[in-house]
């Protein structure tokens, strides 16, 4: 985490680091019946593809919290920006079930595995038992799984609520007032 803190810190000297909104206030439906909209978007320089979906849920975290949690969420783009090979998240706020998610693109499934890994390890400090989840797909871009859900698991037709990380839709919704 020190290092890629130090990393963080380069990244934003060069200004490689940037938020863009085109993604923001986008909802992604999930297979399980949930979903999120899009709060914030952080992005490096991109590279190889590799898409990487997380979810969690945290403890005690309920009601009006979660406005605090999205306006906190931007102390912790040090803890994961520097990550080697990180080239875009979406930020996703809390869905039906009070899970967050993120969608990234890595260069690599080596490295969205070792970032998964360490934050799992991070998360379990403040997450219920089994409420960290995640799944990797080498060979897939971020934006066109935007574009085709589908890419992610063309084979299943029916939501399944095991299936958190297979996103079905990609629907347009106004920001909220006074947005993250």
């Amino acid at each position: 985490m020190a290092r890629c803190a130090g990393s963080t810190v380069g990244l934003l000297a060069r200004r490689e680091t940037h938020l863009p909104k085109e993604h923001v206030g986008l909802r992604l439906r999930f297979a399980d019946e949930t979903s999120a909209r899009v709060f914030r978007e952080t992005t490096v320089a991109p590279a190889h593809p590799c898409v990487l979906v997380v979810a969690f849920r945290l403890h005690l975290l309920r009601g009006r919290w979660h406005r605090l949690f999205l306006w906190e969420c931007i102390l912790n783009t040090p803890l994961f920006v520097g990550f080697p090979s990180l080239v875009s998240k979406l930020w996703l706020d809390h869905d039906e079930q009070d899970r967050y998610r993120g969608l990234y693109e890595w260069d690599g499934p080596g490295a969205a595995e070792h970032y998964a890994r360490s934050l799992w390890r991070v998360l379990d400090l403040v997450c219920p038992p089994e409420a960290v989840h995640y799944r990797v797909f080498p060979g897939v871009r971020r934006d066109d799984v935007l574009e085709k859900p589908e890419l992610l698991d063309p084979a299943p037709s029916v939501a399944d609520p095991r299936e958190w990380w297979r996103l079905v839709a990609v629907e347009a919704s106004p920001p909220r007032a006074g947005g993250v």
